[in-house]
């Protein structure tokens, strides 16, 4: 064992990683015991089989240790408590308060259930009360009343349970108070280490608010975010763009913020003539003060650490391998918080830090550059967006062409000008306000060509892939080709013809450093000549494969996904796989004047948030119909976000325009991005594939004369109503159509003149409408009693009734009238507020089905 602490370091984390997968229950802190004592005195025994066996041991110790830690991470509030509507609560606020327009939150540690934490969300009725709630600070003592809620879970598969998220912060629930009549507070009667943090959430909150004197409004986000990690104020759009073109870990506080940081600090000091060893003791002294202030995330407390051991080590004249020194603090972090290994940010630190120190040697051997600075920085750029790759498109399903060249050119602009000038100027502003403006000025004008850049590339869906979520096995095998490929290339340039005796070129390969000497067994040549075209094959193919896992499927799907009080519908088509978006949910708000502090920084809206999440987790990379049955905001709100993120083929609707900001802005945008826009009427036909074909049933066509787009205030009655016809199955879809709709459906079938309710007109029938029974109707409006007549029900005779309806919603969907007629009728319903999202496979013309929650909720 050369490398002990890099084995142990891989074979603890693979315990985590078994216990978190696997779910063992017999594991146990008293299994880690056991597991460690035989560990001892195995190794005591020194037989030739007793490695091994130790190495195996420290897996299941590890193993044991993250189970008793899940294990204990429980409620204390008595098991099948659902919720409380009137739930006391006493404790101490600990964390920073939170005042967002109307809502105020915060975290309690209880005094009455042995310190549980819980989350707290106040809803502020007045501008008086928002006032009043930006003076609460952690360590304040509290006392309220409100309603006790488990938090909300994942409705839709794979998308982002808040439930599982709060419990890694250990917190099972949820208390929504109303007003701050409910809420007592008083100030902490002793002084505490709560003081401490309260005092600086105080420093952190008076930086805020030096930046944002100094920087304009829209870049003031930006900045608080870059130099002191508070993030709440960045404006979402921007944010949008910079993850487009992976430049997310420029806005937050990373290792790169602390080398720079560093830099800055020690080059202040040497040039002040500060002796070694104090510039070194007073950097180790200032990185815990850094890491506090700018919000002790994992990544920065990694980065501070190791900044603070290699320090520490230069100090003693000890610096020799940062290998070793990142695996160190990787371990002691997740000892202290074994959760920290499910946290994106630690995982990227770590990842693009070791395949930085491992792989940057390797990658400058490789690259035919002369100027070691430009090598340097093409090969750092280079291996962390390899190293960081399959992280990014888990958690964050896409990846931009284009990502390399910009890391490349803005990384260094804003390491090397943005953050200390920003820096510079902030700290000076509080001296001398005019030369700190003036400095800001000039980061100011940098920054808004930056913007302008980033505004206008992120834009180009061209450079943008999107990939579905990729497996953990598919991750591990992106890493070994890459490292048996990088091998292959330094044997191939003659860097290592025999391993015996040689210094080691391939330390990607195995974790060693360059400087080590390998022995034992030498590489024959012919298995050698096959390394670099074998794992060049291989890296291709999994990409490949990582791109279009389902390429040969040809099964069709129809997934009714969960997006509140709204309706959203994605098809994909089994023989071109070609997908089709029918709506795309929304947040309905309603706002009165005088009521704009009530504004969020960053509203909930489903499009951003949930939808186009779910798109990309599922590998959507490109809409070939987006068909939009209406113009609601609860059936619109989402597409915005989707024709800014994902690229759109044909935009299919009613032929109708609603005058509402929303829609028109839905429709410029689509234009902007050059969708090609399709009126549909009845009779028209859409041939997607072999297999699949779309019959419109309404609404009926424009009148005789009447040309361009009609203005169209009342959208219900001119929902896309349409056949779906797949593999032998037949879907209808309905919109918000209403009983007039209906009937004049029914007419059309019948083969009756079809009339509008205003005046007669003749139908542009091209094909005749079909009819009889169906496998699924999506009912229309949410069950509204205004539409699903028995007439309507009876003519199609659906097997499955989908109702596509928020949780608790306030306008009483779906209406007990119709689900009664559907079930007199022995339709199997199904319901997105019971049951969540509603997910239908159609192979060899059978349909078969899940639902995310089997229970009704």
């Amino acid at each position: 064992m050369n490398r002990p602490i890099v084995l142990f370091t891989l074979l603890w984390t693979f315990g985590y990683i078994l216990a978190y997968t696997a779910e063992l229950s017999w594991l146990s802190l008293y299994t880690s015991l056991a597991g460690g004592i035989a560990v001892i005195w195995l190794w005591m025994l020194r037989q030739p089989w007793s490695q091994a066996v130790c190495l195996l041991l420290i897996i299941f110790i590890a193993a044991g240790y993250y189970e008793d830690y899940d294990r204990h991470n429980q409620s204390g509030i008595v098991e099948g408590t659902s919720e409380a509507a009137n739930f006391s609560l006493n404790g101490v606020i600990v964390n920073q308060v939170e005042v967002d327009g109307d809502k105020a939150a915060f975290i309690i540690r209880s005094n009455d259930y042995d310190g549980e934490r819980f989350a707290v969300s106040v809803r502020l009725l007045s501008k008086q009360e928002q006032q009043e709630a930006m003076s609460w600070q952690r360590g304040d003592q509290v006392k309220l009343e409100g309603s006790l809620q488990v938090p909300g879970e994942s409705r839709n598969f794979g998308g982002f349970d808040y439930r599982h998220y709060l419990r890694f912060q250990h917190i099972h629930w949820q208390i929504t108070v109303k007003g701050i009549s409910s809420v007592y507070r008083a100030a902490p009667d002793s002084w505490t280490f709560g003081h401490v943090l309260r005092w600086n959430d105080s420093f952190r909150s008076m930086l805020g608010e030096g930046v944002e004197r100094l920087f304009p409004k829209e870049q003031a986000g930006f900045m608080k975010g870059m130099l002191i990690g508070l993030t709440d104020d960045i404006d979402p759009q921007q944010f949008q763009q910079f993850s487009q073109l992976g430049l997310t870990h420029i806005i937050a506080i990373s290792g790169l913020n602390v080398a720079v940081f560093l830099a800055c600090l020690l080059w202040i000091m040497r040039r002040l003539g500060f002796t070694r060893e104090t510039y070194l003791i007073t950097a180790m002294l200032m990185m815990p003060v850094y890491i506090a202030v700018t919000g002790a995330s994992p990544s920065i407390i990694r980065a501070g650490l190791m900044a603070m051991l290699g320090l520490y080590a230069a100090y003693r004249h000890t610096l020799k391998d940062g290998l070793h020194t990142v695996l160190i603090v990787g371990c002691v972090m997740l000892l202290w918080e074994p959760y920290y290994l499910l946290d994106v940010s630690f995982q990227l630190s770590f990842l693009v830090t070791i395949g930085l120190i491992l792989g940057v040697p390797s990658a400058n051997k490789l690259m035919p550059i002369r100027s070691k600075s430009w090598r340097d920085a093409l090969s750092i750029t280079i291996v962390a967006q390899c190293i960081s790759f399959p992280v990014s498109i888990y958690y964050f399903n896409q990846f931009s062409l284009l990502s390399l060249a910009a890391n490349f050119a803005l990384v260094p602009v804003f390491s090397m000008f943005t953050m200390p000038a920003g820096t510079a100027a902030l700290l000076i502003s509080f001296a001398s306000n005019p030369v700190g403006q003036a400095l800001a000025w000039l980061v100011a004008k940098v920054n808004d060509w930056i913007f302008a850049l980033v505004s206008a590339v992120s834009k180009w869906h061209l450079f943008q892939t999107i990939w579905p979520t990729p497996g953990l096995v598919w991750i591990i095998g992106y890493y070994a080709a890459w490292s048996l490929l990088i091998y292959g290339l330094l044997n191939r340039k003659g860097k290592g013809e025999a391993l015996q005796g040689d210094e080691l070129n391939g330390p990607m390969l195995n974790g060693l450093s360059t400087k080590k000497k390998f022995t034992g067994f030498k590489v024959q040549v012919p298995v050698k000549a096959m390394l670099l075209p074998v794992s060049s094959v291989s890296l291709i193919a999994m990409l490949l494969f990582a791109y279009q896992p389902a390429l040969w499927s040809q099964e069709g799907q129809v997934f009714f996904m969960d997006v509140g009080q709204g309706d959203s519908m994605l098809i994909r088509s089994p023989q071109s796989r070609s997908i089709i978006l029918v709506d795309g949910g929304g947040t309905v708000t309603f706002r009165k004047s005088g009521e704009e502090w009530k504004q969020r920084s960053d509203p909930y809206e489903v499009g951003r948030k949930l939808l186009v999440p779910l798109l990309k987790k599922r590998g959507v990379q490109q809409i070939d119909y987006l068909i939009v049955t209406h113009q609601d905001a609860d059936h619109i709100g989402g597409l915005q976000s989707v024709l800014e993120q994902i690229p759109v083929k044909q935009l299919i609707f009613n032929g109708t325009a609603k005058p509402t900001a929303g829609a028109e802005e839905l429709f410029q945008t689509a234009l902007n991005y050059g969708v090609k826009l399709v009126k549909a009427y009845a009779g028209d036909v859409l041939q997607v594939d072999q297999d699949t074909l779309l019959r419109f049933l309404y609404p009926l066509p424009a009148k005789q004369g009447e040309t361009g787009i009609r203005l169209e205030k009342e959208q219900n009655a001119e929902s896309v109503v349409f056949l779906m016809e797949m593999q032998g199955t037949r879907w209808l879809f309905t919109g918000d159509m209403e009983q007039a709709s209906e009937a004049a459906v029914l007419r059309m079938i019948n083969g009756a003149p079809a009339t509008d309710v205003s005046s007669d007109v003749l139908i542009r029938g091209q094909q005749p409408l079909p009819s009889g029974q169906i496998d699924v109707l999506k009912v229309a409006h949410h069950g509204s009693k205004t539409s699903t007549t028995a007439a309507w029900l009876d003519a199609w005779q659906p097997k499955y009734a989908v109702i596509s309806v928020g949780q608790h919603n306030v306008y009483g969907h779906p209406h007990p009238t119709v689900v009664g007629r559907l079930e007199e009728r022995n339709v199997h319903i199904l319901r997105t507020d019971n049951q969540g999202e509603i997910q239908m496979i159609i192979r060899d013309g059978t349909i078969r089905m899940r639902t995310r929650f089997a229970e009704t909720r």
